[in-house]
């Protein structure tokens, strides 16, 4: 949380800034963190930020809401039904399950980490520098020619322990899974269609989690919260939309760039004294 209440303008302006990079691989975490601290605020904290992607992930469950039902029925059926399990939509009921193991354990065990010392700007200017050059690297060399149908569970564990680098703030969660992905020679496409089903349950379980602690705080912000994941859900849907399309004709090459840059600016500020990095 704040070291001071939330306003609603700071509330505002967090929620663009989640809805905006969210879903692009440029780290929502980590843009949450730097506009608090350039305008003062101090950290949002873990839990707002979870709380807050609780919007994000409804704008996925929106967007791919005809694939999620199609994948859930299908997997359901395929549980009494043997000769149905061999078809992509029950394999993905799998695949998503399998994919969040690591998330699940790893977020579980590295909490108070993740929830602290992670949080360090110095760490997030430099994780954001070096995945944005793994991105270029494995958006260049990848063969990106496999497509979903070609999804196994071992590269679905794969896309998870990708998913699970998120942890640390600066890594991005759709970035570190699109370039799992395209590392494993699957195209953006999908890639990037992988990388949106698989956060959704992660994602969702650390709001609701995060949101029991919001609940238990003297200085409960649920105005602002719901403000900012309101937001955030409306221009996160926008983005998903824009990104899909984007992919299918343009590489990550721009995002590479704008991670590296940000990145580099946010060093120069740090060691000059110009932004604290806690």
């Amino acid at each position: 949380m704040m070291d001071e209440p939330m306003g609603g303008l700071e509330a505002v302006i967090l929620g663009v800034v989640q809805g905006l990079t969210e879903f692009l691989p440029i780290s929502s975490s980590a843009h949450v963190l730097i506009v608090s601290r350039l305008f003062g605020w101090g950290d949002p904290g873990a839990a707002f930020t979870a709380v807050t992607q609780i919007g994000t992930e409804i704008a996925v469950l929106v967007y791919f809401r005809r694939d999620l039902a199609r994948i859930a029925s299908t997997w359901f059926v395929s549980l009494r039904r043997p000769k149905v399990r061999r078809s992509i939509d029950a394999r993905m009921g799998w695949y998503v399950i399998i994919g969040t193991l690591p998330i699940a354990i790893l977020g579980f065990t590295f909490a108070p980490v993740i929830e602290t010392a992670a949080r360090n700007l110095w760490l997030v200017a430099t994780v954001l520098i070096v995945f944005g050059i793994v991105l270029g690297l494995v958006d260049r060399w990848g063969s990106k020619t496999k497509a979903l149908e070609a999804l196994n569970a071992k590269d679905g564990l794969l896309f998870g322990f990708g998913q699970a680098l998120a942890l640390i703030p600066g890594v991005s969660r759709s970035g570190a899974t699109i370039s799992v992905g395209l590392a494993l020679g699957y195209s953006r496409s999908a890639a990037t269609r992988y990388a949106f089903l698989l956060a959704i349950p992660a994602v969702l379980a650390s709001g609701l989690y995060e949101a029991t602690k919001i609940g238990s705080d003297d200085n409960v912000q649920w105005g602002q919260s719901i403000l900012a994941t309101v937001i955030a859900l409306t221009i996160g849907y926008l983005v998903i939309a824009w990104l899909i399309r984007w992919v299918s004709t343009h590489s990550f090459l721009p995002f590479v760039v704008y991670r590296v840059v940000l990145g580099s600016v946010l060093l120069v500020l740090l060691a000059t004294g110009m932004i604290s990095s806690i």
